[in-house]
């Protein structure tokens, strides 16, 4: 199997050409899932990797209510559930957010891989302190910032993840988010999400409808979420 998006995003630019093909010969299968479904419960066993070539997929907690947070928003070129290798299990629940392709490595192979090659286990682990990173990087949004700050940081950020991907170069990409997904992951209802967006539009920022965002003045949006790239560790 080969894929073009390989970690892309996630140090791709580090690794090796035979290591490439390594990590893309571990993979044992690509399988087509449809939107918003249940990929990983929460405390089940994991016992193999899976890795994102198309669509977005989020990882989420919904308390004694059933209200939703989404935690974070994986994009093509990420792998999903890397955390599982070495825990056995994930400590939140992964579902997809619109049609997605994913391909997955058994937890064997990737046993060959950290044992004989590395280079590439670094770039592995590089990929989950990546995440790490995103985590406290939306922590501090949540955390900090206002409402209109939450949904500039989330776009600002998710806009720099696709671009590294080679899927947005343009500052237009498909998003299957809802507003109440989009408030789900910035700590504020979906009618005050619609709000929001209605005002970063105004201000000649960002338009988001119909799936589709558009980034209309990406230095103006990044201010407005006070984001800053550095913390994705891309070289160039």
């Amino acid at each position: 199997m080969t894929t073009e998006r390989f970690l892309l995003g996630r140090g791709r630019d580090r690794i090796a050409d035979g290591d490439l093909c390594a990590l893309e010969d571990a993979v044992e299968q690509v399988r087509d899932v449809p939107a918003r479904h249940l990929l990983m419960r929460r405390g089940e066993p994991v016992r193999e990797a899976s890795f994102l070539v198309d669509g977005y997929v989020c990882r989420y907690l919904d308390d004694r209510q059933g209200h939703r947070q989404i935690l974070a928003v994986h994009v093509p070129g990420d792998f999903i559930d890397l955390h599982g290798y070495p825990t056995g299990a994930l400590d939140h629940d992964i579902a997809t957010l619109g049609p997605a392709r994913i391909a997955t490595i058994g937890h064997a192979r990737l046993d060959a891989i950290m044992t004989h090659r590395a280079p590439l286990a670094r770039t592995l682990w590089l990929s989950t302190l990546l995440d790490a990173a995103m985590h406290r990087e939306w922590i501090f949004r949540l955390g900090r910032l206002g409402a209109d700050g939450r949904v500039a940081h989330f776009f600002a950020e998710l806009e720099a993840r696709l671009m590294l991907a080679e899927v947005a170069p343009d500052g237009v990409f498909p998003l299957p988010m809802t507003q109440a997904d989009l408030g789900e992951a910035c700590g504020i209802t979906g009618v005050h999400a619609n709000r929001v967006l209605r005002r970063l539009r105004e201000e000649g920022l960002l338009a988001f409808s119909g799936g589709l965002a558009t980034v209309l003045d990406r230095s103006g949006l990044q201010r407005r979420g006070e984001f800053h790239p550095a913390y994705l560790q891309h070289r160039g």
